[in-house]
């Protein structure tokens, strides 16, 4: 009777153990699935990256994930750039040229790599956290080629060991690259036709296609267009002190002032290199100086402050014309090139005044 009760006993403790590991299972499947819909589900590269190192590190309870981008000509960074140019650092996704100048495991990795962190090998790929244990760095592969690794830290020795199953692993990695190369080419699509990568800003030909249309209903409404042109001063030489990330931040913040100091109707331009253009569907010349000198006076008034605190003070000088088409203009493109032209000479006239001014002329 006594060896039957304990026999009953053991058999209860191992069922209860049983049910335990169970209920971690079920949890750890359900907590794996709301991390692929949520990778799945992300609509841009700033929430693709929370879902993975936030997203990831939550979920899995480790002590850090990071991401590492190949992002050879900078391309992926501008994509994020333009989604919001002021959003928040996000320390734990790193952009390189070459992934294996991180860590000497990134060459040939084909498998998640697991094993012990160590500072010689891993401090670049978790930077910032120099108290890990053991680590996991999963390839992120498309078409054969490593696009990026994402990686698993933590603080546990054991959390991460070389004779642990990788399939779970491999599998995560597989979804989170499909997800960043989808994300990736809908931001390219989206962006590419007619936008500008860098700001955000409508580009070049989508101006020239809209000008066409509102001079079109300009001269049906016998009502204005105005155009302003602008351009960044003495932008040459902050490319040359500072290189091309400091220009590229002084044109997204330019791009950013513009976009707010702009009439909801209007629309804002990025023209080419340091140059942009607004163009004011129904605005006369009175009303398109104002808003040209609302965005040259709230340009001035802001400073960007670059890494390192370099503050850099910024101005522009802009030039703006304005056309009232009448029903002898039957050649709407070459009449909107001509107020491009226009609004470009007034430019060179702010510039040749002393620059951070607004110059203007009509018709």
């Amino acid at each position: 009777m006594e060896e039957q009760r304990a026999e009953n006993e053991r058999l209860r403790r191992e069922l209860a153990e049983l049910t335990r590991q169970a209920r971690r299972n079920e949890d750890i499947f359900r907590r794996s699935h709301e991390r692929y819909m949520s990778l799945l589900q992300a609509a841009s590269l700033g929430e693709l990256f929370t879902a993975m190192s936030r997203g990831l590190a939550e979920a899995y309870e480790l002590d850090v994930v990071t991401v590492v981008i190949r992002d050879l000509r900078h391309e992926v960074r501008q994509l994020l750039q333009a989604e919001d140019p002021y959003a928040e650092p996000m320390p734990n996704i790193v952009f390189v040229e070459a992934l294996e100048s991180l860590a000497p495991q990134y060459n040939n990795l084909w498998q998640p790599w697991l094993g012990p962190w160590t500072a010689a090998d891993h401090s670049l790929v978790f930077p910032g956290h120099p108290d890990l244990g053991s680590c996991a760095l999963l390839p992120l592969r498309r078409n054969g080629e490593l696009i990026g690794c994402l990686n698993f830290g933590s603080r546990d020795p054991e959390r991460f060991m070389r004779s642990h199953a990788v399939d779970f692993m491999r599998h995560l990695a597989d979804i989170a690259a499909v997800c960043l190369e989808n994300v990736v080419n809908r931001s390219r699509l989206v962006r590419s036709g007619i936008t500008d990568v860098l700001t955000g800003l409508y580009n070049r030909r989508y101006l020239q296609h809209r000008l066409v249309d509102e001079l079109a209903r300009a001269r049906r409404e016998r009502r204005p267009v105005s155009c302003v042109m602008l351009d960044v001063d003495h932008f040459k030489p902050i490319n040359d002190r500072w290189g091309h990330p400091a220009g590229d931040k002084v044109l997204a913040q330019i791009a950013h002032v513009i976009r707010e100091e702009c009439r909801d109707s209007d629309i804002p331009v990025r023209y080419g290199g340091e140059e942009f253009a607004v163009l004011l569907p129904g605005a006369a010349i009175e009303e398109a100086l104002q808003v040209a000198e609302r965005i040259r006076g709230a340009i001035e008034d802001s400073e960007l402050v670059l890494p390192g605190g370099h503050g850099l003070q910024l101005t522009i000088s802009a030039g703006v014309a304005c056309a009232v088409p009448s029903r002898a203009d039957n050649d709407l493109k070459s009449r909107g090139d001509r107020l491009i032209a226009e609004a470009d000479v007034q430019l060179y006239r702010a510039k040749a005044a002393g620059r951070n001014r607004v110059s203007g002329a009509t018709d």
